[in-house]
Order: structure tokens, then sequence, then C-alpha cells
């Protein structure tokens, strides 16, 4: 604080690198000049065009960052629809198999149940059929036991028409025992 005093006052040593004379005075704003020059000449112009440079450039990823969150958003909801989309697709193709395999399983099951009645019925038909074929061979077999036992007992052989007579008698005492 001392020093400061000493320079202001001009007291002290007459140190001329310290005493403050007009002509440093000249020189100093001439040399301040000069540098102002040579700065605003060579070092402002490059400086300044590289701070718009990297102002354009910020400017520019702001936006591209903002047009890539905007892209970001729209791709995100785009997939949200796809996604719901493709739940419901699957959720109906889901319920049509699931029809699907109740009808068939439906149609497999009215299916055997017509094969089995048909099966029945043909089971049936071929026991009727049988049970009359039985039916008849029995009254072929007791029309000729019949006839057998009648001419041992007549010790002769009768007639066509007699014949005929007899069977249908032995025919009328089956059909009798039959019911």
């Amino acid at each position: 604080m001392n020093l400061l005093i000493a320079i202001f006052a001009g007291s002290g040593d007459k140190n001329p690198l310290i005493a403050v004379t007009p002509g440093l005075y000249i020189w100093t704003i001439i040399t301040f000049l000069l540098l102002f020059y040579v700065l605003a000449k060579f070092a402002w112009k490059p400086l300044l065009s590289m701070l718009e440079q990297r102002e354009n450039l910020i400017k520019d990823s702001l936006e591209n960052a903002e047009k890539a969150r905007e892209e970001l958003d729209k791709l995100n909801a785009e997939s949200e629809a796809i996604i719901s989309k493709a739940r419901s697709e699957a959720q109906s193709i889901l319920s049509e198999g699931k029809a699907a395999a109740d009808k068939i399983k439906e149609d497999t099951i009215t299916k055997a149940k017509d094969e089995a009645s048909k099966i029945r019925e043909d089971a049936q038909h071929q026991i009727q059929v049988e049970k009359d074929k039985a039916i008849s061979d029995i009254r072929k077999e007791v029309v000729d036991i019949s006839i057998s036992v009648a001419e041992k007992l007549i010790n002769k052989n009768i007639s066509e028409q007699d014949n005929n007579t007899l069977i249908e008698e032995s025919l009328k005492k089956i059909n009798k025992y039959e019911a």
C-alpha cells in the first residue's frame, strides 16, 4: 500500500520506470490501441466466428435432439399401436382356434355317434337276418324231421299235396310255439 502511495504521490525515489509522465500515458494508449487493433483484426473475428459456429452447432444439435425425441415419441406410439393390434389379433386368432377346435370336437362326436348308431342298426339288422335264417333252417329241419317221422309212421311215401298240407300244419304249430 505504501508503494502505491509513493507511485502516485511521486515522492521517494525518482525511478524512471515507476514515474508517471505524459509520454508514458501516450505510449500506453498507443500500445493499447495497437494491441486492440491487432486483436480485433486477427483474434476477435476468428474467435467470434468460432463462437458463432459453436452457437450454430449447439442450436442444430438441440434441434436434432428435439426432432429425434419427437421421432422417438412417434415410434413409441406406433409400436404401442402395433403391439396392441398384434395382441388383439392374437386374441382373435386364439378365440377362432378355440371355436374351430370346439366345432371339430362336436363334429367328431356327432360323427362318432352317427357311426355307432349305424353300426348298432347294422348289427341289429344282421342279428335279425341271422335269427330269421336260423328260424328258417330250424323250420326246414323240423319239417324234414316231421316228414321223416310221418313216413316212418305211415311207412309209405306220401303225395306232394299231402306233403304240403303236412308242412303247413307243422309250420302253424311251430309258429304257435314261437309266440
